[in-house]
Order: structure tokens, then C-alpha cells, then sequence
């Protein structure tokens, strides 16, 4: 699997594991909604694993960006709010953070 579709799917598992307690605490779900976001935790913390990166740290910032665009396409597919112009803007500014931390050349001088 490549960089991008893990992202993207470990994006999917923490969103969904941080609605489950979204929708307990906040939406009066029952606490069996932990049960699947304790699962989806999980697999997001064992997705980011697989990124080939030196450093956690690294891979973890990256994954911030997309974390952020990834919200905002659940907010709208799962919580249906159109993200709004704002929201796009800052998603597409998140992202192209994400790239320059993946992609920056390393051993360069700073």
C-alpha cells in the first residue's frame, strides 16, 4: 500500500475512532459505540507503522495534514456540513505542509 492510501485510511480509522467517543459523550450514543472506535484507534496507530519514514515524529506530522482534509470530508459525507471556503483553504495549506515534511530532502542544510 502506498504512503498516501495508508494516510488516508489511517486517517478514516482515527476520525471514526474519535467519533465514537463524539457520539457517546456528546450525541447520549451508548458506550457500545467504544467498542468499534477502540478498534478503529487501534488500526490507525498500527496503520502509521507502515509509513516508511526514519522517524515516528515525522510520519505523525505528516499525518496531521491529512488528518485535517480527511475531516472535512467527514464532516460533510458523515455530519453533512458542506466545509466551507475557509475550510478548504486551510485543509489545502495543511496539506501542502504534510508534502514538505515528506517530501523535504533530508541531509540538506539548515
Amino acid at each position: 500500500m502506498n504512503a498516501l492510501a495508508v494516510y488516508a485510511t489511517a486517517a478514516v480509522g482515527e476520525i471514526a475512532g474519535c467519533f465514537s467517543f463524539w457520539a457517546w459523550l456528546r450525541l447520549d450514543k451508548s458506550p457500545l459505540w467504544l467498542i468499534p472506535g477502540l478498534a478503529s484507534l487501534a488500526a490507525f496507530a498500527w496503520l502509521l507503522t507502515r509509513i516508511d519514514a526514519s522517524f515516528a515524529g515525522r510520519a505523525y506530522a505528516a499525518n496531521g495534514g491529512v488528518y485535517v482534509a480527511a475531516s472535512l470530508m467527514w464532516l460533510w459525507a458523515v455530519e453533512g456540513q458542506r466545509p466551507d471556503r475557509w475550510d478548504l483553504i486551510g485543509a489545502a495549506v495543511c496539506l501542502v505542509g504534510a508534502a514538505i515534511v515528506l517530501l523535504g530532502p533530508r541531509g540538506a542544510p539548515t
